[in-house]
């Protein structure tokens, strides 16, 4: 049988499993597989982006899976070329026509350029409306965080942020739990930067309970409280990642797992001007 994720209670009310399935840099060809792969395996959050280009197939896999849309959780993302207050309306409706669905249950702002507070304006009128159970941002640091709450009305439920065992992130989790706001981890294997599945201590943690870095891993951030979204397209894995409620982590492991903290990206930060005018020239449609 599949396992009954936990969820955990973002800061309006909503619930959200804190294990998810997510989708980034699939194959549009191959995402309707590996979705219905992952429901089968038991994930019932699903994450996906309008940059991604795999909303449709991600749609056709719940369509055909026969799962009731409640037991879901779905969340997109609102791309840079469409922000502002009236695109990102056109924006949201568009990635809910290609995901087949009258409601999403997480928007996020991909990115922390362009005209955001036009997009939380517009986002803040959804959510009230009903269109979306909550919404969020997505690589916002803590100074761009704090600045839209202090700012606007609703303050996001979710950052999505780059996290992992080289880059923990942990006073940015303090801050944003000082206001409410969850952590969501992508990349939370770092792609296997770093040697991240060889790593000695992380092996040794996992020998010790019978599991694999992978699943140290996200049993450590689900421990932390955090949401992840790991990405496979072999069932195998899928299965394999999402067996991580039957055991835990001790506190010396723990601590010993923050030792890895490098303090820095394993990809690129999104606040160095040069990566901020690239993302900005980013078009996924026209």
């Amino acid at each position: 049988m599949p396992t009954d994720v936990p969820k955990v209670t973002l800061n309006n009310g909503v619930q959200m499993p804190i294990l998810g399935f997510g989708v980034y840099q699939i194959p549009a060809e191959e995402t309707e597989k590996a979705v219905t792969e992952a429901l089968a395996a038991g994930y019932r959050l699903l994450d996906t982006a309008a940059a991604y280009g795999n909303e449709a197939a991600v749609g056709r896999a719940i369509s055909s899976s026969g799962i009731p849309r409640e037991e879901l959780f779905v969340t997109t993302k609102l791309w840079i070329q469409d922000t502002g207050e009236e695109s990102t309306k056109r924006a949201f409706d568009a990635s809910l026509q290609r995901l087949g669905l009258d409601y999403l249950d997480l928007y996020l702002i991909h990115q922390p350029i362009g005209d955001v507070y036009g997009s939380w304006r517009a986002m803040q009128r959804l959510n009230c409306d009903g269109c979306v159970r909550a919404i969020g941002v997505s690589n916002f640091y803590p100074d761009r965080l704090v600045d839209l709450i202090e700012h606007n009305e609703i303050t996001p439920a979710v950052n999505q942020i780059e996290t992992h065992p080289f880059f923990q992130r942990t006073a940015d989790q303090e801050l944003m739990r000082q206001h409410g706001v969850n952590l969501e981890s992508w990349g939370p294997f770092a792609e296997g930067r770093n040697n991240l599945f060889t790593d000695p201590l992380l092996t040794e943690i996992g020998a010790a309970h019978g599991k694999s870095v992978a699943q140290v891993v996200l049993r450590w951030l689900i421990q932390r409280g955090v949401v992840v979204i790991p990405k496979s397209v072999g069932a195998e894995r899928m299965a394999e990642n999402i067996e991580v409620f039957d055991f835990e982590l001790s506190g010396e492991e723990m601590a010993r797992i923050a030792t890895l903290d490098t303090g820095n990206s394993q990809f690129f930060d999104h606040r160095d001007p040069a990566m901020v005018s690239r993302l900005s020239k980013v078009r996924i449609h026209e």
